[in-house]
């Protein structure tokens, strides 16, 4: 079992994608694949292997193809990674000269905040509060 203060990545919290009609694509995945999309895409449920009462969600989103939510990478995906201890791990970041994107947001579900790696990827850094996701 890991250890649950060590800043590190955890999981994939979220697949974020351009596209040219976002309606037409969730329902194109809700026909042909199964998904059951909202609002926002599509949310998979999962059992954390390490605990194994903790559900995990994953989110699934595509997002209009003229959305500035991806700057300043001129990438078409963006992925958002679960992690555990965002405090630590952002002291560790910025050690390594990480290029941090703004300030941390905090949510009902959860804290978030940007990076850009050496490829020019935004990533989203995702400290999930998954209770108040199963309300």
């Amino acid at each position: 079992m890991s250890n649950s203060k060590e800043p590190k990545v955890t999981g994939i919290g979220g697949i974020f994608f351009f596209s040219d009609n976002v309606q037409e694509t969730k329902d194109w995945y809700s026909k042909n694949l199964g998904f059951n999309t909202d609002q926002w895409g599509a949310t998979f449920a999962s059992r954390n292997i390490n605990k194994p009462d903790e559900v995990n969600y994953l989110q699934w989103s595509p997002f209009q193809s003229d959305t500035k939510y991806f700057e300043p990478s001129k990438k078409e995906f963006m992925i958002n990674y679960r992690v555990q201890n965002l405090d630590a791990l952002l002291v560790k970041l910025k050690e390594n000269n990480v290029e941090i994107l703004g300030e941390v947001q905090s949510y009902d579900y959860g804290r978030f905040v940007h990076i850009i790696d050496p490829e020019g990827n935004k990533i989203e850094l995702w400290e999930p509060i998954d209770d108040e996701l199963v309300k």
